[in-house]
């Protein structure tokens, strides 16, 4: 499978620019463009499995299917900070965090982001949050994903889970945000991995003990 070169560590675009606080909403002549660091440790219990996957991009809504880094400084209030972008869309971002967690887990024997080749199984996700929320006038990172697990190849069945990841940020100021980023999608992916090789592995496994009797 062909790989997306490695992600940069946390990076600011050349244009040297201090984000003070939090800082939202408006327009901005420079702009600072990052791309979270992420990363996952294979647990010796996952199932080595000879099947393909498929991961798809993440449906969401409007504001986060774009570059824009979401802020939650109140409950009913959903904004975006000011001069900072993603590199890619938030879905997108996710999609390539769990393609090559998957890859890193060396516990599978082929993935890639659904549309390429076909796999045996599909990963489909609805990105519900992807968002700095201020509790108690602290910030912190959630991140939640519904994940359904589809046998494409006739293996029958589905099936499903909510992964919700909640990490506090260092500081108020972009840069720790950003670096709760990484360890949210991190922790998420790890637990996405781990559940979609067992699952995948369990519906497998209850088709050939049916088809044998």
């Amino acid at each position: 499978m062909t790989r997306r070169a490695p992600r940069l560590p946390v990076l600011a675009a050349a244009l040297a620019f201090a984000l003070a606080g939090c800082s939202i909403v408006g327009p901005t002549a420079e702009v600072q463009i990052f791309s979270p660091r992420t990363a996952i440790t294979a647990d010796p219990a996952w199932p080595a499995v000879d099947w393909q996957l498929s991961v798809s991009t993440p449906d969401t809504h409007q504001l986060l299917d774009s570059t824009r880094i979401a802020v939650r400084p109140a409950p009913d209030r959903l904004q975006t900070y000011k001069g900072a972008r993603w590199a890619d869309s938030a879905p997108e971002l996710l999609q390539t965090a769990l393609v090559q967690a998957f890859e890193d887990s060396g516990r599978i024997a082929a993935v890639g982001r659904f549309g390429g080749a076909r796999g045996d199984f599909g990963l489909f996700t609805e990105l519900r949050a992807f968002e700095t929320v201020y509790t108690g006038g602290r910030p912190e990172v959630v991140v939640e994903l519904q994940a359904r697990l589809v046998a494409l190849r006739g293996h029958g069945g589905v099936t499903a889970k909510r992964f919700r990841v909640v990490v506090p940020s260092q500081g108020e100021q972009i840069e720790p945000v950003v670096a709760a980023f990484g360890q949210a999608m991190s922790q998420l992916s790890q637990e996405i991995v781990g559940w979609t090789l067992v699952e995948g592995q369990r519906v497998l496994t209850a088709k050939e003990e049916s088809a044998g009797k």
